[in-house]
């Protein structure tokens, strides 16, 4: 996946320089939001620490509280989103859909659905150190039956238990069963690698003649059909699960600009290319029109740049 994102490190990088122009840019009357957006979209995450670390030497200032005093709303979330560090944003996020009044299980799915083994791992450590608490036991604290069982397994580093039988053994828990063994699909579908499960649901349909995705919904409902058929998504491909998440983050009235800045951001670096091909694909439009017609002022301009173009 490597070099699959949109925003790269920047070359020639000064980050006194970079410190500087966002100095000017912020003081005085008035804020230049342009050269701010302009200049962070196109710095890798580890650049933009290093500009934070020259501005804090040179102005004694912490450069994201500066930020935060001259912007507001939509566009201030997305430049502090930008200025964290990936897996502190994913702790952040995680912390956030746990902690506020009710739990955001949307978040809680999206990220361990989709992050691979070694960064849940450095999400735990992480999410240890900032709030000197476990992020399994916030999980399960907050969480219920059967999805607070799913959440737990992909909690866990995924290994591959390279069994034929996982094909038959959804089908017997599902299909096959007079009501339906939740616990077998949570074990299958939570602890094997994404190449596996692709293989297990090639066999899945030639052995029952569905897709798995028909039979989870027909077999099960609410947080936990939610939470697996995001495994399911992300087995098939990551930057699929993502393009449909863009999609429905804007689709009818209202964006979910929680989710637009949190995947926009996220995946700026990793694979937006791709999510752009698959967006392109499965909705007849590109995914730079659809930010276009969602989104306005200086929040569309920086969204815009981390699509990095139009497939038109």
């Amino acid at each position: 996946m490597a070099g699959r994102g949109t925003v790269k490190a920047h070359g020639g990088f000064n980050a006194k320089n970079d410190a500087e122009v966002l100095y000017k840019a912020m003081k005085g009357l008035g804020t230049d939001e342009d050269a701010i957006l302009q200049l962070l979209t196109a710095r890798s995450n580890a650049q933009r620490q290093e500009i934070k670390a020259a501005y804090k030497t040179l102005h004694g200032n912490d450069l994201v509280d500066d930020l935060k005093s001259e912007l507001g709303g939509k566009f201030e979330s997305l430049i502090v989103a930008l200025m964290t560090p990936p897996i502190m944003y994913d702790v952040t996020s995680l912390r956030d859909s746990i902690k506020g009044a009710g739990t955001d299980e949307k978040v809680l799915i999206e990220i361990l659905a989709s992050r691979l083994p070694n960064e849940v791992n450095q999400i735990k450590s992480l999410y240890k150190q900032e709030h000197n608490d476990d992020l399994e036991e916030d999980v399960t604290g907050d969480t219920g039956g059967n999805f607070r069982r799913m959440l737990v397994v992909l909690l866990q580093v995924r290994i591959c238990i390279c069994k034929c039988t996982s094909n038959q053994a959804l089908l017997a828990a599902g299909e096959q069963k007079y009501g339906t063994d939740e616990g077998q699909f949570i074990t299958i579908l939570g602890n094997r690698s994404n190449a596996h499960l692709r293989r297990v649901f090639d066999e899945y349909r030639k052995i029952s003649g569905y897709e798995i995705e028909e039979s989870i919904q027909r077999e099960t409902s609410g947080t936990l059909q939610e939470v697996l058929l995001a495994v399911v998504k992300c087995a098939r491909g990551v930057p699929g699960y993502f393009a449909e998440s863009l999609y429905n983050a804007m689709k009818g009235s209202g964006t979910d600009d929680q989710k637009l800045i949190r995947i926009m951001v996220s995946r700026s670096e990793v694979d937006m290319m791709d999510i752009r091909a698959e967006f392109r694909k499965r909705f007849a439009t590109s995914l730079h029109k659809t930010i276009q017609g969602d989104t306005s002022g200086d929040y569309r301009k920086a969204l815009l740049l981390l699509c990095g173009g139009d497939d038109a």
